[in-house]
């Protein structure tokens, strides 16, 4: 159990006093797999022809190239994600070691891609920050005020995308579902901004005991981001570093299985963050099923084959998955408490 400096635990404010028990959320995930499991056969069902043997492309000089590139910017995207996370918690008033943060995210990774495991990265996340800063609630906080700037910038560089080249908004209804995966996320977070940061939440959550503590440090969090238009700019301008990695990762992963010029920067960029939004709806596993289908839908339009689509889609995957790896010595050591570094917080206020 992870304590806080204030009171109370990590583990008891940030889980909802009514989730369902460890055996529920097991039977939760074990349905999640099944799901992946369906969709992924329902689209090989679906598809016409769908040849098994073209998931694997033909072995070229570039391949290996394209993938060793795709693998390191994934991981480049951790760092840049771990560098949001500073900025969020340099608002909030919490010093943070980049080093620390990026080993944190790793054990996330590590949690949320390859343990069979109902904790969650982003849990683990704020336990771990909790201890090391003895502020949970503001740890609560930045992860989520970071998880926020994402959903603000995905839907941007769609909107990006098809200024840039008008030609991918006549693709019928892959077009029009990109458009509406972005157009919904921005209403979604509009809605959320403006509900949490009004005074009437945060006269309501400004209890200092329970999980008020928690819901409050979120409202402190964005009232401080208004406050602060640079520190805000700069938290914005770094997410939007990391997902532009994560496009040319996804670029690269194209590349490798066999996508020809049809498939180029434009589309991924158009594309990929309508597919980033589309996986983490809670079906299947890590977006299994849900990512391959979406590339499906969104590339077919350009020429590209269900297989290649779909290998993509797994592509992607593999390499998260491989990535996360990384994050097992972070998840086995990460794990000893230690004393908070002399001012490493600020209370919030």
């Amino acid at each position: 159990m992870n304590e806080t400096n204030d009171g109370g635990t990590v583990d008891d404010a940030v889980a909802d006093p009514g989730a369902p028990s460890p055996r529920h959320r097991w039977r939760g995930l074990a349905l999640r797999a099944a799901g992946s499991l369906v969709l992924l056969a329902v689209l090989l069902w679906r598809a016409p022809d769908f040849d098994l043997d073209e998931l694997v492309p033909e072995w070229r000089a570039a391949t290996g190239w394209y993938l060793a590139g795709a693998a390191g910017l994934t991981l480049v995207g951790i760092v840049l994600s771990s560098l949001r996370w500073q900025a969020v918690l340099t608002v909030l008033g919490v010093r943070s070691r980049l080093g620390a943060l990026v080993s944190h995210s790793l054990a996330g990774q590590f949690v949320a891609n390859v343990l069979p495991t109902t904790i969650g990265g982003d849990v683990l996340r704020v336990s771990r920050l909790s201890r090391s800063s003895g502020q949970g609630p503001l740890s609560f906080a930045s992860v989520v005020l970071e998880r926020l700037t994402g959903w603000l910038v995905l839907p941007l560089l769609t909107y990006v995308a098809f200024v840039v080249n008008p030609g991918l908004t006549h693709l019928g209804t892959a077009s029009k579902v990109a458009i509406a995966l972005a157009t919904g996320t921005l209403l979604a977070l509009v809605a959320v901004v403006v509900a949490v940061a009004s005074r009437r939440f945060g006269r309501r959550y400004r209890a200092t005991e329970g999980w008020r503590r928690f819901a409050g440090a979120v409202h402190v969090g964005l009232a401080r981001l208004r406050d602060r238009p640079r520190a805000a700019a700069s938290v914005l301008l770094v997410g939007v570093a990391y997902q532009l990695v994560l496009v040319l990762a996804a670029l690269m992963a194209a590349k490798a299985v066999g996508m020809g010029v049809a498939v180029g920067p434009t589309a991924i960029l158009a594309f990929f963050p309508a597919v980033a939004i589309a996986q983490v709806l809670p079906i299947g596993i890590s977006g299994l099923g849900v990512r391959e289908g979406a590339f499906v839908l969104f590339l077919g339009p350009l020429g590209v084959p269900p297989e290649q689509a779909v290998a993509l889609g797994l592509l992607l995957y593999l390499l998260n998955l491989a990535v996360s790896l990384l994050g097992a010595p972070a998840f086995a050591l990460g794990g000893r408490a230690a004393a908070p570094a002399p001012g490493a917080a600020v209370a919030a206020g």
